[in-house]
């Protein structure tokens, strides 16, 4: 049970990293298009391959999905996302204090 709680806060730590990094002016246009294109797709009633034909209708949502977040984490510059996990990590101490 510990070990969900922990895996749960961390989960919950890095959607606010990528809140944090999102409403940042300095974010590239390109993660936000690609994050904002994954939550469409996730939310869009249709899809490429519709749901009902088994296996392979949620096969490319586990696919897409993933892919367009990977790509958006990859095209965010890496002294961005230090600087965001600092102050985060900073954050998370204080409330834990």
């Amino acid at each position: 049970m510990k070990k969900l709680r922990r895996l749960f806060r961390k989960f919950k730590d890095e959607i606010q990293l990528y809140r944090n990094i999102l409403a940042d002016p300095r974010t590239p246009r390109m993660t936000r298009i690609l994050l904002g294109a994954a939550v469409a797709y996730a939310v869009m009633p249709l899809d490429i391959i519709p749901d009902f034909i088994p296996v392979i209708g949620h096969l490319d949502d586990a696919v897409i999905l993933p892919l367009l977040v990977y790509c958006a984490l990859k095209a965010i510059p890496r002294t961005l996302l230090e600087e965001h996990r600092k102050k985060l990590t900073a954050s998370v101490m204080d409330r834990r204090d």
